[in-house]
């Protein structure tokens, strides 16, 4: 059987985008209902120095090196390198590439706001906030388009490439400022580990939808060269 066919790929997306939906929706059940709380409460306090939970753990430095990871999943760091991909792509000759990223992304933002205004689950009251924040917490909007983002350019560079440790580097490098994103809202205090998880899940699958457009949209010549069969 030739593994490397499309529909192989395409029908373990399917399952992908499902099995992350699914756990989505595991996960916003337990958090809304309650039966997280002590599995919330335990990572929180995990974070935090036992005499004194207003401090997270570690030297002072590793609080301001949260602060610079947690930016790399703000709306400002995400906008620049998306216009900057955007751009790239408009001039190499890549329009169709172009709008495809740009609307993964910005649908992704969309989608993100609009769970957080219909679950407006409240941030963790059990520790101090380690910065300003000023929506709901679930899902972690920065979870959620860092996934999107990040997950989505990974996917797309690696498409680009043929030698499998390209596509190696880059899926690992997005799955690694994904989980590095999400885990320092958690150490900031201003994430509950169920809303960084939720994020995670919702947006590895738009991220894994975006993917599926993009190879259909790859395979018929639209973007770059046809993927042969």
């Amino acid at each position: 059987m030739r593994f490397y066919r499309p529909e192989i790929w395409t029908l373990a997306a399917i399952f992908a985008i499902a099995g992350f939906v699914l756990a989505f929706g595991h996960i916003a059940e337990e958090a809304l209902e309650g039966d997280a709380t002590k599995f919330d409460q335990t990572i929180l306090l995990f974070f935090r120095n036992a005499g004194d939970i207003g401090d997270p753990i570690g030297p002072p430095w590793m609080e301001e090196a949260a602060r610079d990871v947690t930016a790399l999943g703000s709306y400002t760091v995400l906008s620049i390198v998306t216009c900057a991909v955007v751009v790239y792509l408009f001039m190499a000759g890549q329009r169709t590439a172009a709008l495809w990223l740009l609307g993964a992304v910005v649908s992704g933002v969309l989608l993100s706001n609009l769970l957080k205004l219909t679950f407006e689950r409240p941030r963790p009251a059990l520790v101090p906030h380690a910065m300003r924040v000023f929506t709901s917490g679930f899902p972690s909007g920065h979870a959620t388009l860092s996934a999107i983002t990040y997950l989505t350019l990974g996917a797309l560079l690696a498409s680009l490439h043929s030698s499998i440790r390209f596509k190696v580097y880059f899926l690992g490098l997005a799955i690694l400022l994904t989980l590095a994103v999400g885990i320092s809202r958690i150490y900031l205090g201003v994430h509950y580990p169920t809303d960084v998880l939720a994020g995670w899940c919702i947006g590895a699958a738009w991220a894994a939808f975006c993917w599926t457009v993009f190879r259909e949209l790859q395979r018929h010549g639209q973007i770059g060269p046809p993927v042969k069969p």
